[in-house]
């Protein structure tokens, strides 16, 4: 029983200590430029399953041409959500050429799931309402860097 609550305890220290570890948003992250039409995004990259489970939570504000695209391996069902995060987003489902397949405004600090309509790779999450502002939607098409090695 000793041992028990000994491993309980290192248990519920390890939750803490870690949940506490990351409660300032990521700064470190490299960047890329990404294009929207006329319009350019300056976005950070979550490429490692660390920097994705992070993404955009505890941030209090984000410049109107920044963003984080996120990048997966392989397509996939992806679905998000806002835990901690504190701004509100529309993240864009965005297939390998750069196509947005579908687009979600998320409220925050919510843990309702926002899915793409079918399998993507990529998921560009901006401030709340700026695709609307700039006529991007479904269909739209993005460029940049990772979405050229895989449109051909």
């Amino acid at each position: 029983m000793k041992h028990l609550k000994l491993l309980l305890a290192a248990a519920l220290f390890a939750v803490y200590t870690l949940s506490g570890a990351q409660e300032s948003p990521q700064t470190d992250l490299p960047r890329i430029k990404l294009g929207a039409g006329m319009y350019q995004i300056e976005a950070q990259l979550a490429r490692t399953p660390d920097q994705r489970t992070i993404g955009l939570m505890y941030r209090k504000e984000m410049p109107q041409y920044e963003g984080m695209l996120f990048i997966f391996e392989q397509p996939s069902g992806l679905c998000f959500w806002m835990k901690n995060t504190l701004i509100p987003l529309t993240a864009a489902f965005i297939a390998d050429d750069g196509t947005i397949v579908n687009l979600a405004d998320m409220k925050p600090q919510t843990s309702e799931s926002h899915c793409a309509l079918r399998p993507v790779r990529y998921v560009l999450e901006m401030n709340q309402g700026w695709f609307a502002k700039r006529g991007l939607k479904a269909g739209s098409k993005l460029t940049g860097t990772p979405f050229e090695s895989r449109s051909k």
